[in-house]
C-alpha cells in the first residue's frame, strides 16, 4: 500500500500508522482535530441563534425552530455519502485497494453536486407546506422561509465541504480537516454580524453568512484534494459514476442517514405537539434546547469519526485487538463528555439560556425544558460510539437498527403520549425516558453481536 505525504507532523505516519501506533495516541491524534470540527459545525447554529435572538428578535429563534427538520432532511442526505464515503475509503486503504478509495472519493465528489442540486429543487417546491407542518405559525412562516431559501441554495456547496472534509480525515489528515471547519466557522462568525446587523438584512442576513463562510471553506478543501502530494487525490477517470462504488457508500451511509431522516421526524413531531400546548415560545425553547444538546452530541460524533478511520482500517486489516481496544476507549470518553453535558444543563441552565434570550416566555420554558431532557444524557455517549463503531466496520444494519429504535420506536410514542397527562413537561420528559429504553436496546444489541464481530469475513463492499 502506498504511504501516506503529510504535510504536518500533526498527520505524520498517516494511514500505515493506523495499524501499528498505539491506538490511544491515535484516537488522541485523531479525534481531537474531529471533535474540534464538530464543535465547530454546532458553533453555526449557536452563533446565529446567539445574533438572531439578540438582534432580530424570539420569532426569529422560533422560525429557526421551525426551519431545523427540514435542516436535518437535507443534512441526512448530506450524510449518505460523507460519513458512508469515509468509511468505504477506510476500509479499502487498510485492505491496500488505493484505487478503490479514489474512485470513491471520485463519485462522492460528483454526487455532491447531484444530490444537493436535486433536493434544493425540490426543497423549493414544497417549502412552505412543509414548514407550515413542521409548525410554523403566521409570525413565523415568512422568516423561516427566508431562512431556508438561502439555506436550500447553499446545498451543493455544503454538502461538498462537509462531506469531503470527511474523507480528508478518514485519508489521514484530520488537523486538516479540522482547519477547514474551523476557518468556516470563524468566517461565519466575521460575516454574521455583518449582514444580519450591519446591513439590517436579518435572518436572511444568517443564513447568507453560512453560504459565504461555507465557500471559503470548500476552497481550501478543494485545494487540498487537488494536490498530487495527498494520498486520496482527483485523477483523471475517477470521476464516473460506478454502481458498485456508489452502493457501498450509501450501503454505509444508510445509518446515519437514517438517524438524521428520524431525527427530523421527531423534531416536527415535537414542534407540532408543542404548538398546541405551550404555542411559539414553547418551539422556540425546543430549538435552543436543540442545539445546547446538540453541542455536546456533536462533541461524541467528533470522537467517533476520529474512531472511524482506526476501526475501519484495523477491521479491514483483520486486527481485532486493536478494534476491541479503540471501542473501549471510545465508550468511556463519549460518556465522560454527555456526562459533562449533563452536569452543565443541570446546573447552569440560566445562563446557558441567557446567552441567547434573557428573559420572557421562551427563556422560562427553555431553562426548565433544558433541566429535564437532560436528565439521561449521560447514557447517551456510549450509545452513540456503539451505533457508529457497527458503521463503522460496515455493520450497516445494526447501525441503522439502533439508530432507528431510539427515535421511532421509543421517542415519537413518548412525545405524543406524556404531553396528554404532563403538557409542556411530557414532551421534556420524553426524550430522557427514551434515552433510558435506547441504552438498554443498545446494550443488548451489542451483548448479542459481539461473539460474531471478529470471525465474519470482511463486508462485500471493501472488495467491490
Amino acid at each position: 500500500m502506498e504511504k501516506m505525504s503529510m504535510s504536518s507532523s500533526a498527520s505524520a505516519g498517516g494511514a500505515a500508522a493506523l495499524g501499528s501506533a498505539p491506538v490511544a495516541g491515535l484516537l488522541l491524534r485523531y479525534s481531537l482535530p474531529a471533535i474540534a470540527g464538530m464543535i465547530a459545525v454546532s458553533l453555526y447554529n449557536i452563533v446565529d441563534s446567539i445574533f438572531i435572538g439578540r438582534w432580530v428578535g424570539p420569532d426569529a429563534l422560533t422560525a429557526l425552530g421551525v426551519a431545523f427538520p427540514l435542516m436535518n432532511v437535507a443534512f441526512a442526505f448530506g450524510m449518505l455519502l460523507g460519513i458512508g464515503g469515509a468509511a468505504v475509503c477506510s476500509i479499502r486503504m487498510g485492505a491496500g485497494d488505493m484505487d478503490g478509495a479514489r474512485r470513491v472519493l471520485g463519485n462522492v465528489a460528483v454526487l455532491n453536486v447531484i444530490v444537493g442540486v436535486v433536493f434544493c429543487c425540490a426543497g423549493m417546491l414544497v417549502l412552505d407546506p412543509v414548514l407550515l407542518l413542521f409548525g410554523a405559525s403566521a409570525q413565523t412562516l415568512e422568516p423561516a422561509r427566508d431562512f431556508m431559501r438561502v439555506f436550500l441554495l447553499s446545498l451543493p456547496i455544503g454538502y461538498s465541504l462537509f462531506n469531503l472534509t470527511h474523507i480528508m480525515r478518514a485519508s489521514g489528515y484530520p488537523y486538516r480537516a479540522m482547519c477547514s471547519l474551523i476557518l468556516t466557522v470563524i468566517c461565519n462568525a466575521a460575516f454574521a454580524p455583518l449582514l444580519i446587523w450591519w446591513l439590517g438584512w436579518g435572518i436572511f442576513g444568517a443564513a447568507l453568512a453560512t453560504l459565504c463562510a461555507q465557500a471559503v471553506g470548500l476552497v481550501w478543501v478543494l485545494s487540498h484534494f487537488c494536490r498530487t502530494s495527498s494520498s486520496l487525490h482527483f485523477v483523471r477517470g475517477f470521476w464516473g459514476l460506478r454502481r458498485k462504488a456508489v452502493c457501498a457508500v450509501a450501503a454505509i451511509g444508510l445509518a446515519p442517514c437514517l438517524m438524521s431522516l428520524c431525527a427530523c421526524a421527531v423534531v416536527g413531531v415535537i414542534n407540532i405537539v408543542l404548538q398546541q400546548h405551550g404555542g411559539d415560545a414553547a418551539i422556540g425553547a425546543f430549538g435552543l434546547i436543540n442545539r445546547v444538546l446538540f453541542l455536546f452530541a456533536m462533541v461524541v460524533m467528533g470522537l467517533s469519526q476520529g474512531m472511524q478511520p482506526v476501526l475501519g482500517y484495523n477491521f479491514g486489516a483483520r486486527r481485532p485487538t486493536r478494534v476491541r481496544a479503540a471501542l473501549r476507549i471510545g465508550v468511556l470518553a463519549g460518556t465522560v463528555i454527555t456526562s459533562a453535558g449533563f452536569l452543565a444543563a443541570e446546573l447552569f441552565p440560566e445562563a446557558i439560556i441567557g446567552m441567547f434570550s434573557e428573559s420572557g416566555p421562551l427563556a422560562e420554558h427553555a431553562v426548565r425544558g433544558l433541566r429535564l431532557c437532560a436528565l439521561a444524557m449521560p447514557l447517551v455517549g456510549a450509545q452513540i460510539i456503539i451505533s457508529n463503531f457497527f458503521q463503522s466496520i460496515g455493520r450497516a444494519g445494526l447501525s441503522a437498527f439502533l439508530a432507528l429504535s431510539r427515535q421511532c420506536v421509543y421517542l415519537i410514542p413518548c412525545v405524543l403520549i406524556a404531553p396528554r397527562f404532563l403538557g409542556v413537561d411530557g414532551v421534556w420528559l420524553a426524550l430522557p425516558i427514551s434515552d433510558v429504553l435506547a441504552f438498554a436496546n443498545c446494550m443488548l444489541v451489542f451483548y448479542l453481536a459481539r461473539r460474531s464481530l471478529w470471525g465474519v469475513p470482511l463486508i462485500h463492499v471493501a472488495r467491490q
